[in-house]
């Protein structure tokens, strides 16, 4: 199921093309936990580089990709509505397995604390229901 498409997606939060990381939301606790995808293909601009012999997702993108995601979980607030979501920090980041072209990347955040202009969530990412990647964010909106 669909909750938001990559328009509805890029009403939220400024992210755009190469560095918008999420293509579509399907669950949505505004505030609270949020799950989005993101479908890796092998004409995502950093595969060119990363490694051109063996494509793989650089790990701080996937962190990138589960904070986008935690972001818009936290600006459909109503009280951050058209404001942007930076990272303050970065936290227990663990990478387990590669990110490879074709793969579809599952990203569920966890919004642990909402205090003042700051928030906490927890990220882990998936391909085929295996952790692929996890971190700690702490992210600050104006």
């Amino acid at each position: 199921m669909v909750l938001m498409d990559i328009v509805q997606i890029k009403e939220i939060i400024p992210h755009r093309y190469p560095m918008l990381l999420i293509d579509r939301v399907e669950e949505l606790t505004e505030g609270q936990r949020i799950v989005a995808k993101k479908n890796v293909t092998i004409n995502e601009p950093f595969f060119q580089g990363h490694f051109p012999h063996e494509p793989v997702m650089p790990g701080v993108l996937i962190v990138e990709a589960m904070a986008q995601a935690g972001a818009v979980a936290l600006l459909s607030l109503p009280q951050f509505k058209g404001k942007t979501a930076y990272f303050g920090g970065i936290d227990k980041a663990k990478f387990r397995k590669k990110v490879t072209p074709g793969d579809t990347l599952i990203l569920e955040v966890e919004i642990l604390k909402i205090k003042a202009n700051a928030g906490l969530g927890k990220g882990i990412a998936r391909v085929d229901g295996k952790k692929v990647a996890e971190a700690e964010l702490t992210f600050m909106i104006g």
